[in-house]
């Protein structure tokens, strides 16, 4: 399915090509976070627009080729280090 074998979350190929997008938006800490793993959405983050960004991209070094960093910008924002994954339930 992948280029590269699955992760342990069954999800393939999430380091290294672009950073993505997921549907968060932007706090700078995890206090007051969902617990149920949804996504953190607010009627704040329409007005700024800014979201998160996770997993690095082929442009930047080790540190930030790992899901569990996070970035933010304006959905605006366009680069050949952005991306997103197309996703639904099952």
């Amino acid at each position: 399915m992948g280029s590269f074998e699955a992760n342990a979350w069954g999800v393939y190929d999430m380091h290294g090509n672009v950073y993505e997008w997921v549907q968060d938006c932007w706090n700078s800490d995890y206090e007051g976070a969902p617990s149920d793993g949804y996504a953190w959405k607010s009627e704040d983050c329409s007005d700024r627009g800014d979201r998160v960004v996770r997993g690095g991209s082929w442009d930047y070094g080790r540190w930030w080729l790992r899901s569990a960093h996070r970035g933010e910008g304006p959905t605006e924002y366009r680069s050949n280090v952005n991306g997103f994954r197309v996703a639904r339930d099952l």
